[in-house]
């Protein structure tokens, strides 16, 4: 199988610098040991310099957020551009955690359009609260794929990843079931291809909720997705190791 592509989301972590370089160095020495596409997303604030002591291939840096804008008057925001400049060469598109800020489908539609524009990969979030047996929250991930990819021409479809992160799930030791991702993977294609047409099958899927070194292999080899969107287990440089080495068990 191919590589598994791997998404690091630091998060607010960790608390500085110094703590920082030393959290991307045992990530490095993971990827040498047991080769993946990992990409890295820390903190904004520690880019620049993680890109630049950087000489390696294979590890990609990645925004946690950014805005639509390009610049102007606003606030603690940062622009793709300034990004870019930084290192970037993906994006995470609302992340729950920022949709539980506010951050509605709208805005995710003009960060990936904006995202494109620049020549940065966007890695849009989608998921639920919650699920029952009615089905609702298919519809609610319908339309968060209507509406984040609106802005979106045919051709680009296959240049986004869309990140599968069922809120429920996210935050401890236990993920969705492998089986239940493999219908949402489906479910997902099927959306796309319906609005955008064939194309969009060669779309790759990440899976992202309590995502760890036990559970992550399962989720890749019967979920149907192409790789992962890890958190807390990211900032953690012997379980990252672990959840890498297992991976490459498989590959």
């Amino acid at each position: 199988m191919s590589k598994v592509l791997v998404v690091a989301n630091w998060k607010m972590n960790p608390p500085s610098f110094q703590e920082a370089k030393g959290l991307f160095d045992a990530t490095r020495k993971a990827v040498e040991k047991y080769p993946s596409s990992v990409i890295v997303a820390p903190p904004s604030i520690y880019l620049r310099e993680l890109h630049a002591r950087y000489k390696g291939r294979s590890i990609r840096f990645c925004a946690q957020d950014v805005s639509y804008d390009a610049r102007g008057a606003h606030t603690g925001e940062i622009s793709l551009p300034q990004a870019k400049e930084a290192g970037i060469v993906y994006a995470i598109v609302g992340h729950s955690e920022r949709r539980a800020r506010g951050e509605t489908n709208e805005d995710t539609r003009k960060k990936v359009a904006a995202a494109l524009a620049a020549r940065v990969t966007p890695i849009l979030c989608v998921g639920e609260a919650k699920r029952d047996a009615s089905g609702e929250h298919l519809e609610f991930i319908k339309e968060a794929l209507r509406i984040g990819f609106a802005d979106v021409p045919t051709a680009k479809i296959s240049s986004i990843i869309v990140a599968y992160e069922p809120i429920w799930a996210i935050g401890g030791e236990e993920a969705m079931k492998p089986r239940d991702m493999h219908e949402m993977a489906i479910f997902i294609r099927k959306t796309l291809v319906g609005l955008y047409g064939e194309g969009a099958r060669s779309l790759k899927i990440l899976y992202g909720g309590s995502i760890n070194e036990s559970n992550a292999s399962d989720m890749v080899r019967a979920g149907d997705v192409s790789g992962l969107l890890v958190g807390h287990v990211s900032t953690d440089g012997v379980r990252f190791a672990a959840l890498l080495e297992n991976l490459s068990k498989q590959a």
